[in-house]
């Protein structure tokens, strides 16, 4: 299945700028005092609550895990990039990920207890590659067409191809590795920023793809899957218009989750034209979006 109406999230404690991760991801804003950083805090907090409210009443089945002041994880809200799961067959697959920061790696300790490893009938465990300094980073790193098995990947410090290699061997995957720019020549940190693909339509920053044989080859295999394109712009992009994620609700109807910014960020066309297929939830992120650099998708991870 492409799509799954179970969702867990981390309800932060400490939610912070974080600066072990800043060097690669421009989205990320420092607060400039001590006040206007408390009070991202509080504002996160709201945000987060009011979008739990906001999935639960369209019908969406939402874990939530509370985190803890210590250690330290100022990016726990943004869980998607510790883990993934899958159904493989009739079996329940955990794939537990090696992350660039260390103070990220810490959010795994917290998020999986022994009870949890139990739940699944396998645990495939790639953290060893963070002692080569190599690294991928979830859904973040992986943008997953399951019903296809194949999964679009930017290249960036968190996504490494030895890594996306052994994962894709491990779960029966093909990949497609792209590289992603913004329009300063970085490279975009996460793929999930880039791109979203749902049952009908993906959605892409064409822009950031500088390579015209990686568009093209990108563009020809989302059709081959039966995928309708939707481009948009860099500076959609960096309203989080391509971090989004389709679910689907207790009663099997089709829902898009993205950011108010994103949504605001979309066109008329855009959004009429997705509306067709699904029904749109766009939860105001403000202060999680401005000091974390991670937006509605990367705030929930798939439960299969």
């Amino acid at each position: 299945m492409q799509t799954t109406n179970h969702l867990l999230m981390v309800r932060p404690s400490r939610f912070a700028f974080n600066e072990e991760t800043a060097a690669n991801n421009a989205f990320q804003q420092k607060s400039q005092t001590a006040e206007e950083a408390l009070r991202i805090q509080r504002q996160a907090v709201e945000e987060f609550n009011a979008y739990v409210t906001l999935l639960r009443e369209n019908g969406i089945t939402v874990d939530v895990r509370q985190d803890t002041p210590e250690p330290f994880t100022p990016d726990s809200i943004f869980p998607n990039n510790c883990f993934s799961t899958h159904l493989i067959g009739t079996e329940r697959v955990l794939v537990v990920y090696p992350m660039f920061a260390p103070n990220r790696r810490l959010e795994r300790e917290k998020l999986f207890t022994k009870k949890d490893y139990t739940q699944f009938d396998h645990v495939i465990d790639l953290t060893h590659w963070e002692q080569e300094g190599k690294f991928l980073e979830g859904t973040g790193s992986l943008i997953l067409d399951r019903d296809h098995h194949i999964a679009y990947a930017c290249r960036s410090p968190r996504t490494n191809e030895n890594v996306l290699q052994d994962w894709a061997n491990r779960l029966g995957y093909d990949y497609f590795l792209f590289d992603s720019e913004d329009e300063n020549g970085m490279s975009v940190y996460h793929t999930n920023v880039v791109m979203h693909v749902g049952t009908r339509f993906a959605i892409v920053c064409m822009d950031s793809i500088k390579e015209a044989s990686q568009r093209n080859h990108l563009t020809d295999l989302l059709a081959a899957n039966g995928k309708e394109v939707v481009d948009i712009t860099m500076e959609q992009m960096h309203h989080f218009a391509g971090n989004m994620l389709e679910v689907r609700n207790d009663k099997g109807q089709k829902l898009l989750i993205m950011s108010a910014t994103a949504k605001h960020s979309l066109t008329k066309e855009q959004i009429a034209l997705l509306e067709k297929d699904v029904k749109i939830l766009a939860p105001s992120l403000d202060a999680i979006e401005t000091a974390g650099g991670g937006s509605a998708r990367c705030m929930i991870a798939e439960v299969f």
